[in-house]
């Protein structure tokens, strides 16, 4: 399913968090989001997410305003995968974790059928869960937890997957297996991630944000320029496609362009 984000706008405290921001995931993409430390990443995935509200401009997800939708009908269409929040899982094992993402599915009554036992059950499979789907969810590894946090959404059904830094402590193979997983899952993905390598490793496009605003998007090696890397990131990289396919950041020595006193380049 498409996702188009035009011209948005959002403040908190009176204070513009993203400016006139515009993107879009064509169905089956997945496009990373991409900037510094308070870039609007997170913002911009709480407007797609439904869980702020924009002071202007649409997100549309299928062609449709997410908020004209009802809740139930808007958390149908998309999952949001956030960093380790699960609320309160005290007791609860991986299986009933998982199950959790039926909710937006279930009427009054809130039972489930058989269709919510196939799709908890596929996405213990597709996520490798299925192992450990009777332990508690709390005694398991941080790779681990977000492979069940992973399944939960993807037992949802969703057309649209919103993932927030899915990647933050884990170690470098859990990293690679997870995004790897991602891909499989051939659902619309809009990805906020924080290492450069990573993002290029797992993204059809990306978006950069920085001070709230887009300042590049496209595909990987059209946006990831040495000036957009030195301006927006403060680092000297170039950006390449190896023999293996894999695009991948090469950073300098001395990363950040450091002035030098006036008196030692005289010398």
């Amino acid at each position: 399913m498409r996702l188009t984000v035009d011209q948005l706008h959002i403040t908190l405290d009176h204070r513009p968090i993203l400016r006139d921001v515009t993107l879009e995931a064509a169905k089956g993409d997945i496009v990373g989001l991409v900037g510094p430390n308070g870039s609007g990443k997170s913002t911009l995935l709480r407007a797609v997410y439904r869980s702020l509200r924009p002071a202007g401009g649409v997100v549309r997800v299928g062609g449709d305003d997410v908020w004209a939708l009802s809740a139930r009908t808007a958390a149908r269409r998309t999952a949001a995968v956030l960093q380790d929040a699960t609320g309160n899982t005290t007791g609860l094992t991986v299986t009933e974790i998982v199950a959790l993402g039926r909710s937006p599915h279930h009427g009054l009554l809130g039972r489930d059928g058989a269709d919510d036992h196939r799709a908890v059950e596929d996405a213990l499979d597709r996520c490798g869960v299925r192992p450990f789907a009777d332990r508690e969810y709390a005694t398991l590894s941080g790779g681990e937890r977000q492979r069940v946090l992973l399944a939960r959404a993807l037992a949802q059904r969703p057309q649209l997957l919103v993932l927030d830094e899915l990647t933050n402590h884990l170690d470098i193979r859990a990293r690679f297996e997870l995004l790897d997983l991602i891909r499989t899952t051939a659902t619309t993905t809009l990805a906020a991630l924080h290492d450069l390598d990573l993002a290029a490793r797992l993204c059809d496009h990306l978006v950069v944000l920085h001070e709230g605003a887009v300042v590049a998007a496209g595909p990987v090696l059209d946006v990831l320029t040495p000036d957009t890397l030195r301006e927006v990131f403060g680092v000297r990289a170039t950006t390449d496609r190896h023999a293996d396919g894999v695009i991948r950041v090469t950073y300098a020595a001395q990363p950040l362009d450091i002035a030098v006193p006036a008196q030692a380049a005289d010398q």
